[in-house]
């Protein structure tokens, strides 16, 4: 749902006529559902693989709409360190430049304080690298699902507790950043009805939408949740 409504807008500073954010979404959509299936089978380790996978996913996504964002201007138009990499004459930073841009832009420090008060994502991100490069004899044991371990339903709920937590850090940046993602369909719908909009349309909030900000940011990160609220017009409640 995300990755439909996006669609429509476009990104200054790229050639792509469609908004490339549209197949980055439905891209981690697919990496969800990888995991997910993974997980079925009890292959916690290549389920951390994938976790890493949906990480690195998330940060690009944020990496380039801000670079976006800071670098567009007019007189150039295209910006080429992004524009290369949609047309494959270029790689993307790796991660820790990319991160590391990400933390130390002025744009999105507010929600960065929130965000790293603690120790959390550090240990996320090597919880995924030691599972993906088996650095401990218990990431080798714990992709066995045939092994009967103690730990086995305490580390899903790690699991689960470090996808929860990525999946919170995209979607708070993504909004910081880009508020109008929120948007619902209401006032272009009506426009190509040829009916005049509701009045403040453009301020509604996709349902979809609001109902993450209520399950997932509302209930885990409220202070997040209270950052993009007062950071937008647009009509969250």
């Amino acid at each position: 749902m995300f990755s439909f409504s996006t669609m429509g807008w476009n990104k200054r500073g790229l050639v792509s006529a469609i908004n490339i954010d549209t197949y980055v979404f439905s891209s981690m959509q697919g990496t969800l559902e990888s995991i997910r299936d993974v997980l079925k089978n009890l292959r916690i380790a290549d389920a951390y693989s994938l976790l890493r996978r949906y990480y690195d996913s998330t940060i690009i996504n944020v990496y380039t709409n801000l670079y976006l964002e800071e670098n567009f201007t007019f007189e150039t138009y295209y910006v080429p360190e992004i524009n290369d990499w949609l047309e494959g004459k270029k790689k993307i930073p790796e991660y820790r430049f990319m991160s590391s841009y990400i933390r130390n832009s002025s744009r999105l420090s507010t929600i960065t304080a929130l965000l790293f008060q603690d120790d959390r994502y550090k240990n996320i991100r090597e919880r995924c690298n030691d599972h993906t490069h088996y650095n401990y004899y218990e990431h080798v044991l714990i992709n066995d699902n045939e092994i009967v371990m103690v730990d086995r339903i305490k580390m899903l709920d790690t699991f689960s507790k470090d996808l929860e937590a990525i999946f919170i850090q995209h979607l708070s940046q993504i909004f910081y950043l880009n508020d109008h993602y929120l948007m619902s369909s209401d006032y272009i719908d009506h426009l190509d009805a040829g009916l005049p909009p509701p009045e403040g349309s453009e301020q509604f909030v996709a349902a979809f939408i609001q109902d993450i900000y209520d399950r997932i940011l509302k209930v885990k990160r409220p202070d997040i949740a209270d950052e993009i609220k007062n950071h937008t017009a647009m009509k969250l409640i």
